[in-house]
Formats: C-alpha cells, structure tokens, sequence
C-alpha cells in the first residue's frame, strides 16, 4: 500500500463522502433480487454490487459469511468482489470479526491482511473480546501493509451490553476497547488506522471518543432504524470520523445495478446535507 489506511480512509471520505455501503448477499435479498440461493446467483449480486458501487462511494463492506455460506466457490466469488474494487477509489473493508489467540491470529492476520493474499482486503472487522492484546498479530500486520481493522466496541444487538457495558475498573469494557484503539493512533495525522465499531441504532454510547484519533464504523442506517439526523445526536464531536453504513436501504433497489448507484448516492447525499 502506498499510504496507511488512515489516510486512504480521509482521502476517499473527502472525495466521496463518508458513507460505506454493506454487500450482504443473505439469502432473503437473492430472492428479491429474482436470484437463485446458489453460487451463481450469489455471484450475480456481488458483482452487480462491484459495477455499482466501484468509484462512487468511499468504502464497502462485504459481509464474509453470506459469501463462507456457499464454500470454496463462494470465496472465490468473494476474491473476485475484492479485486474488482482495486484502483476504483473505493476502499474494501472486509467483515469477519475474527478473533483468536496466538498462531491461529497470525493465521487470519495472513489470510486477510498479508500482501499477496487473495482474500487480502484495505481494513477488516476484529472481535476483541479474547482480550485487546490478543489482537495484536493482526493489529501489527495491518501496520506493516497500510492496512486497517475496525475493532468491536459497542455493537446495537442486545446481547452485546452485558459485555460490552460491564465495568472494568472504573470504563466500561467497551470504552476500554476504544481507549486501546486510541493508543495505536497516537500521533497519526488526519487519523490513525485503528477503527472502532459503535452501533449507530445504540441508544446512547456512553463512550469518550474523543481521543480516538481513528475512523468510528457505524452500522445501522436506514433499514435497521438510524437517519443522518441520529447521527448527529449520538457522536457528537467525533461525528467527522463516523462511517455510517448502509446494507438494505441501498441493497433493495437491485437487481437493476443503476438503481443500487442511485440509491447508494442519495444516502450519500443526505448525511451530507444533515452535516451541513
């Protein structure tokens, strides 16, 4: 990579504002989409959604599983939607919240952040709850490359509060989350390339952000019940360095790939006018 993630991220958001949209071929859109739940129709669909979106927003985020689902062929198809994505502008952030210990972290660090892997994306989604140092072969993997990882803090399902919420002295176990992430973007300039995952369907975060220092992914807009305007309300300061994501609101409107370019750049435009 020619630049750290961090700042690739801030170069795309300034060109193509901060939305990432999700690709998450799960089996309910193939239907609506007159696809067939098979390889073949999975394949249809991501790369109708490469076509789409490849230049027009600044980042995407392919859900791992729904690809996984399909087996070896699957992942293929999964490669092919990295590739096609390489040069366009848009980065990929590749959604498998793994998380492990020892050599079989070093094993996905290799897997999805090595150069030279086909499955090797711009930033991937890590699970932190072995323990934030459990992270760190992928953590410093990341670094080597230029690439990025977006760390789970607070996550909008309900079962994540009993963790995530717990105390830890006197933080949270998800501020402590976010306050590790800040340590490995100390200094970096626009931001650091360690991310942080707030659910954007959260009801308050209770979280200091304020010296993360590195990009907040935000899922949760439109479908699942979030607008631009909730955005606002519930980062804050920190709002600059959100990535609100967008899978359904966007994803509905296929099979036709304008249609799914359209819809992706009026959600695109309306976080810009609510940040006005």
């Amino acid at each position: 990579m020619s630049a750290a993630f961090g700042v690739r991220l801030a170069e795309a958001v300034a060109a193509r504002g901060p939305l990432c949209v999700g690709i998450d071929p799960h089996p309910g859109l193939l239907d609506d989409w007159g696809l067939p739940r098979d390889v073949e129709g999975l394949e249809r669909f991501a790369l109708t959604c490469v076509e789409a979106l490849a230049g027009q927003v600044a980042i995407v985020k392919p859900q791992s599983a729904f690809f996984e689902a399909h087996g070896s062929r699957g992942v293929a198809v999964l490669e092919r939607v990295i590739s096609g994505f390489a040069g366009s502008g848009t980065l990929v952030l590749l959604d498998v919240k793994r998380g492990d210990i020892g050599s079989t972290m070093t094993a996905y660090a290799q897997a999805y952040l090595a150069d030279g892997s086909p499955l090797a994306a711009d930033a991937v989604t890590l699970s932190p709850y072995l323990g934030f140092d459990s992270l760190e072969p992928a953590l410093a993997e990341a670094e080597r490359t230029g690439r990025g990882a977006f760390v789970l803090a607070l996550t909008s399902n309900p079962e994540g509060a009993s963790v995530q919420r717990a105390r830890a002295g006197e933080r949270s176990v998800a501020q402590s989350v976010v306050d590790a992430a800040a340590a490995r973007n100390a200094g970096a300039a626009p931001q650091g390339s360690v991310g942080v995952v707030v659910g954007a369907t959260v009801d308050r975060t209770d979280l200091d952000l304020a010296g993360l220092n590195g990009p907040i992914l935000a899922p949760g807009l439109g479908a699942q019940g979030a607008g631009p305007r909730d955005l606002a309300r519930l980062f804050g300061d920190a709002l600059p360095f959100v990535l609100p994501t967008s899978s359904r609101d966007v994803l509905r409107h296929g099979p036709d790939g304008a249609a799914v370019r359209s819809a992706a750049l009026r959600v695109r435009d309306s976080l810009a006018a609510a940040a006005r």
